[in-house]
């Protein structure tokens, strides 16, 4: 399928590696010219390297952090017109809630909830004067499953996916949309993370949780970085605009509900 995105720009945050590198080699194939954001120069240029290599598209890659506002600035320096917006980011460690403290519920809400948000109102308006916008933010299926040791990430993400909710009916009159994706168990690095936190806390051996993860699952397995880049890469098209304001799903079927 030729997803109409050539030529197109796309500015990815959290896109050095995992999931949000499989979205950007997604698009990169498809033939949109990928800006690649992220806050270690090492990982982030190999996989700037590696897409350029598997594509030949046009990839730039800026070192920031975008939880600040100079990391955003920088980002929107090197792509200050996308038409495509990804916005990734890592999750907080688990933990029991009695333990965290304020400080701990602001981290989370400036990791996960008001960097994209803050992206999305530096972009929106121009996608929309242009006609043409697709953004995904990747948050996560606690948003529908949610884990008590996840609790500072069901907060934040519960917060942008409510956020989008409204806003993604005030943009799609202009053909710019806006979705979430909401993975499931991943094998990325920051599956692994959350693995050996688990591992710490319980004291049951990674290997262990590790494999009673996958088992649980309706799939038996892990999902693989490349199918959340081809949902992605679908979203982002043209042929997506009239799907908007949705929480999408990509877990093996671990959600039990119906709707």
């Amino acid at each position: 399928m030729d997803l109409g995105i050539r030529g197109r720009k796309a500015l990815l945050t959290g896109a050095s590696k995992g999931m949000g590198k499989a979205c950007a080699l997604e698009i990169a194939r498809a033939g949109a010219d990928v800006t690649l954001v992220a806050r270690t120069e090492s990982t982030l240029m190999a996989a700037a390297d590696e897409i350029r290599r598997a594509t030949g598209a046009t990839v730039t890659a800026v070192v920031a952090d975008v939880t600040s506002e100079d990391g955003r600035k920088a980002a929107l320096a090197a792509c200050p017109e996308p038409d495509i917006l990804l916005n990734n980011a890592g999750g907080m460690p688990p933990g029991d809630f009695r333990e965290w403290t304020r400080d701990d519920w602001i981290a989370a809400i400036d990791l996960m909830m008001l960097p994209p948000i803050f992206m999305m109102q530096a972009t929106v308006d121009g996608m929309m004067e242009r006609g043409f916008g697709r953004i995904v933010n990747i948050a996560s299926r606690s948003v529908k499953i949610a884990h008590a040791e996840l609790g500072l990430s069901n907060g934040a993400r519960s917060g942008l996916v409510g956020f989008t909710a409204g806003l993604a009916r005030q943009t799609v009159i202009r053909n710019v949309t806006i979705n979430n994706l909401l993975p499931g168990i991943f094998d990325s690095d920051g599956q692994r993370q959350h693995v050996a936190k688990m591992s710490e806390t319980s004291g049951r051996s990674y290997d262990d949780i590790w494999k009673q993860r996958a088992g649980k699952n309706p799939a038996g397995r892990y999902g693989r970085p490349s199918e959340i880049g081809a949902y992605f890469a679908f979203l982002a098209s043209e042929h997506a605009g009239f799907i908007t304001g949705q929480n999408l799903l990509i877990d093996g079927g671990e959600y039990p509900g119906t709707y």
